[in-house]
């Protein structure tokens, strides 16, 4: 009896959650839609505030009948979580870093080949081309629309011990994104890849869990992982942009013009990202070394050749040997 009403008490949980996921993910009140986005970003992150900017901007083009409700620092799970969330309809839309999506969308793993873009503007070029384009629309035979790309800058490892050359990595345990091309990465470098949820890898750090990270600086400053790791050691392994998506149970839905007025929003939020972000970055460098870290700028050539393996395993797929060869000709 007691283990039956145990039973039916977490039975009840679990519909109050779905009921509460189910109601707003793509929900239309009159002449009103409202649709739930979540994703695991602090409200202070660059790509929040892009966000913010987004469901502004789609409020404003449709004159208040196309809402976005934001439920950010993993409100409603992580993003693999969410993704899972997207494709059921569970849930209207999410961010996430293609690293984590390359386990939904494979041809996104070219994005954590390490050094795959010859500098900033070349990223950009790619990801606003035709090439970009396919990108987002490679996740749909999974329920998976992406509407534009945010930047989220350049990756670099940091932890409690000097970090001075590649050599430094030998041994230590780091955490990575769910990603097998991250966790080949890091293995190829000499470390132990270890994947943890955002949310939880500051106290993975303070406990020993691990010995450091890799992310950009913005993150690193903002989830103050500084606090814990004084050695930042800025080599930009890879650039895995954001991806901001949503699913096709809800986008069907929506009417043409709503679908114009949501893709334009998001759009333009993206090239006012590109600003937050620079300020973001410069801001977050400033305050680290205020804070005691020790910023380490390495030559980048030690890294290329100790990854060049990756880019001969990734070449016996002809498939993924046209994706890598269309990037590096776009100039």
């Amino acid at each position: 009896m007691i283990k039956a009403g145990y039973n039916r008490i977490i039975g009840l949980g679990i519909c109050i959650t779905l009921i509460f996921i189910f109601t707003g993910c793509g929900e239309f009140i009159g002449n009103k839609t409202v649709i739930k986005l979540a994703h695991g970003l602090d409200t202070s992150h660059p790509v929040h505030e892009a966000m913010l900017f987004m469901a502004e901007r789609a409020k404003k083009k449709s004159n208040g009948s196309l809402e976005i409700d934001i439920y950010p620092n993993q409100q409603l799970g992580t993003e693999r979580e969410a993704l899972e969330l997207l494709q059921i309809g569970s849930l209207g839309m999410t961010k996430v870093s293609t690293g984590v999506l390359e386990n939904f969308v494979p041809s996104l793993k070219v994005f954590g080949l390490p050094f795959l873009f010859r500098d900033r503007e070349h990223r950009f070029k790619v990801l606003e081309s035709e090439l970009g384009e396919k990108f987002l629309n490679d996740g749909l035979g999974k329920r998976l629309k992406g509407l534009t790309f945010y930047d989220a800058g350049s990756r670099s490892f940091y932890g409690k011990k000097p970090m001075d050359s590649p050599e430094d990595l030998e041994g230590l345990k780091l955490r990575v994104m769910e990603s097998n091309t991250a966790m080949n990465m890091v293995q190829m470098l000499g470390g132990s890849p270890t994947p943890i949820a955002w949310g939880e890898l500051y106290t993975a750090l303070q406990q020993g869990i691990v010995d450091g990270a890799e992310n950009n600086l913005p993150s690193f400053y903002l989830s103050r992982h500084y606090e814990v790791c004084k050695y930042y050691m800025v080599d930009e392994h890879t650039s895995p942009p954001d991806e901001l998506l949503i699913s096709t149970l809800v986008w069907n839905k929506l009417s043409e013009k709503e679908k114009e007025w949501l893709k334009e929003a998001a759009m333009e939020s993206s090239e006012h990202e590109k600003k937050l972000w620079r300020e973001a970055e410069l801001e977050a460098l400033e305050e680290i070394q205020k804070a005691g870290v020790k910023v380490t700028y390495l030559d980048k050539e030690d890294f290329r050749e100790m990854v060049q393996p990756m880019y001969e395993e990734f070449s016996k797929d002809p498939e993924m040997k046209k994706i890598i060869d269309a990037i590096q000709a776009i100039k």
